[in-house]
């Protein structure tokens, strides 16, 4: 279950962003909805709670609240929030690598040593190299996402 429901969480707004306006169907007509073809949809929305109960966490979790409900369950981390590497102070010809599936990302910077500055924030950009203010180290972002229009909700 919670393997189909990290697939069904993992790259949708980058399928929508590809997508070009299609002709739409009404889901009556689709083949899936009136056969048994393929795998049953996954459930990113939980089952809800008996009449007359309060209902638990899992029961009335949705979306990647319950994705995150679920990967703990198993025992597997979904968000990555690991720290960067603070071992040393990255430069423009060696800088801190930041992994990110999306064309930017927040990071915050605590200096080199890890915790010798105030926590400082910016944002990282695909094609640019960012740099704390405070302690001068440099931060590129490895994008391992797949290349799409920059559409944004």
């Amino acid at each position: 279950m919670f393997a189909s429901a990290l697939r069904a969480a993992v790259r949708p707004a980058a399928r929508a962003a590809r997508q070009t306006l299609k002709p739409a169907r009404a889901f009556s007509v689709s083949a899936r909805a009136r056969s048994d073809h393929g795998p049953p949809p996954p459930q990113l929305f939980g089952p809800g709670a008996k009449p007359g109960t309060v209902p638990t966490d899992i029961e009335q979790a949705t979306g990647l609240e319950r994705l995150q409900l679920l990967g703990q369950l198993e025992g597997v981390s979904v968000f990555d929030d690991q720290p960067l590497d603070s071992s040393r102070l990255g430069t423009k010809a060696d800088p801190v690598l930041v992994l990110s599936y999306d064309t930017e990302r927040l990071v915050g910077c605590s200096g080199v040593p890890a915790d010798s500055h105030e926590v400082l924030w910016f944002t990282l950009k695909k094609d640019k190299i960012g740099r704390c203010t405070e302690c001068g180290s440099v931060y590129k972002l490895d994008f391992q996402g797949e290349e799409h229009e920059e559409h944004h909700h």
